[in-house]
C-alpha cells in the first residue's frame, strides 16, 4: 500500500501535468505505479502529454519527493484521498478537473447526506455573522456537513456558527497541512479537528500563494450539494466559487442585502442575473432542495404496490438492499440510455416510489 501511494502522490507532483492529463495516464497506462514504468515510446502516444512530462515521469525525480510526503502523512495522522478510493468525496469525484489527491485530517464523513458550503467576503459585517448563526442554527436538526474555506470573514463564521449548532465543518485549504492561513484561526482549526476537519490537494510546505485559490475555490464547490453566498462585493472568491458551483451543476444560493450596501452588492447580482436563488432563511433552502420532511398527519400518496413494467422493474432491482443510489449507479446497472432512464425515474416519482435527492440521488420509499 506505501509504495501504492508513494507513487499516487509522485503523480501528482509532476511540473505542469494537472488532474486531467494524470488521470488520462492512469486510465492509459493501467495504474499510477505503470505510469512511472511505461516506456517513452508508448508515453508520446498518449494524448495531452508532452516532453516535459515525459521526461519527469522517467527521471522520477518526484518519487523521492512523494516518499518524504508520505512520511509527514503517518507521522501527522493524516488521510491521504485518491481519487479512486472509496472515502473520496463522491461529489467531487464527479468533477472531470477533481484533484487526484487529497489530504484530511478530521473525522467528518466527506460523503454526508447532506452537504452544504457557506462563503462570502473577507469584510463580514454584522448583518452576515448574524445570518450565518441564523442558518447554521436553523439547519442543526438536518445534521447537514458545512463546507468553507477557513478564510478571513464569512468563511470563519460559518466554521464557528457551524460548531456552535453541533454541526461538522470542514476547511478547504489553499496549502499544505503542515501550516495554517491565516494564523488568527489556530484556535479554530483545532476545534473543527474534533469535530469536522481540514483538507487539501497541498502537498506539505506549500505556502498559500495567491494560485492557489481559486484551486481551492473549485473543492469547495465541487465537495457540495449546495452553495450558500452570504455577503460579497462586486469582485471576489466567493462570485468566483458561485460560478465554479454553477458550472458543477449544483445549486447557488444568495442572501440579498439591501440596495447600495457594498458587501451585498455581489449577492443582489447573482439573484438578479439568476445565478443565484434567494433565500431568506433555512425554510427556503429545505424547501428547494426538496429537504422537507412531511408534515405530521398529512398523508404522502404513493402507488406502491401498482404492477411495474420491465424497465421500471430493473431500476428498482437495480436498488439491490440499499434505500438509495446514485443515477450513475443506477445507468451503470441497467444500460438504459440517459433519456430512457429520465423517463422511467420520472413514472417512478410521480407515484410517490422514488424521491430525488440532492447530488444526483434517488431514494426509494419504505
Amino acid at each position: 500500500m506505501s509504495d501504492q501511494l508513494i507513487y499516487q502522490i509522485a503523480l501528482t507532483l509532476i511540473p505542469g501535468i494537472g488532474d486531467v492529463n494524470g488521470k488520462r495516464l492512469i486510465a492509459y497506462c493501467g495504474g499510477p505505479e505503470a505510469v512511472f514504468k511505461e516506456k517513452r515510446r508508448s508515453l508520446e502516444k498518449i494524448p495531452g502529454v508532452g516532453k516535459h512530462t515525459i521526461s519527469a515521469l522517467i527521471n522520477q525525480q518526484v518519487v523521492g519527493r512523494a516518499e518524504e510526503e508520505l512520511k509527514f502523512i503517518q507521522k501527522n495522522a493524516i488521510t491521504p484521498l485518491f481519487y479512486l478510493n472509496k472515502q473520496y468525496p463522491r461529489r467531487l469525484k464527479h468533477c472531470a478537473d477533481s484533484p487526484m489527491m487529497l489530504y484530511f485530517k478530521g473525522n467528518a464523513d466527506l460523503n454526508a447526506e447532506r452537504v452544504i458550503g457557506i462563503v462570502g467576503t473577507r469584510n463580514a459585517t454584522s448583518y452576515g455573522r448574524q445570518l450565518c448563526e441564523q442558518l447554521t442554527e436553523e439547519l442543526k436538526d438536518e445534521k447537514v456537513l458545512v463546507i468553507s474555506g477557513l478564510a478571513y470573514g464569512i468563511d470563519t463564521y460559518a466554521h464557528r456558527s457551524a460548531l456552535k449548532a453541533g454541526l461538522e465543518t470542514v476547511g478547504v485549504l489553499a496549502h499544505g497541512l503542515d501550516r495554517l492561513y491565516p494564523a488568527a484561526n489556530k484556535n479554530l482549526a483545532t476545534k473543527m479537528l474534533e469535530n469536522g476537519g481540514l483538507i487539501t490537494d497541498f502537498v506539505s510546505k506549500t505556502n498559500p500563494d495567491r494560485e492557489n485559490f481559486p484551486k481551492r475555490n473549485r473543492i469547495v464547490a465541487g465537495m457540495i450539494d449546495a452553495l450558500i453566498v452570504v455577503e460579497s462585493a462586486k469582485k471576489g472568491g466567493a462570485l468566483i466559487t458561485a460560478d465554479i458551483a454553477g458550472s458543477y451543476n449544483r445549486d447557488v444560493f444568495a442572501f440579498p442585502g439591501r440596495v447600495g450596501d457594498t458587501y451585498s452588492e455581489g449577492c443582489n447580482f447573482l439573484i438578479r442575473t439568476n445565478k443565484a436563488a434567494m433565500i431568506e432563511q433555512a425554510a427556503n433552502l429545505r424547501y428547494m432542495m426538496g429537504w422537507e420532511a412531511p408534515q405530521k398527519g398529512k398523508a404522502v400518496q404513493t402507488k406502491l404496490f401498482r404492477a411495474f413494467n420491465e424497465e421500471e422493474q430493473l431500476v428498482l432491482e437495480a436498488f439491490e438492499n440499499e434505500t438509495s443510489q446514485e443515477l450513475d449507479q443506477l445507468l451503470i446497472k441497467t444500460r438504459f440510455t440517459a433519456s430512457k432512464m429520465a423517463a422511467v425515474l420520472l413514472g417512478l416519482e410521480f407515484d410517490g416510489i422514488l424521491t430525488a435527492l440532492p447530488g444526483k440521488r434517488y431514494q426509494k420509499a419504505t
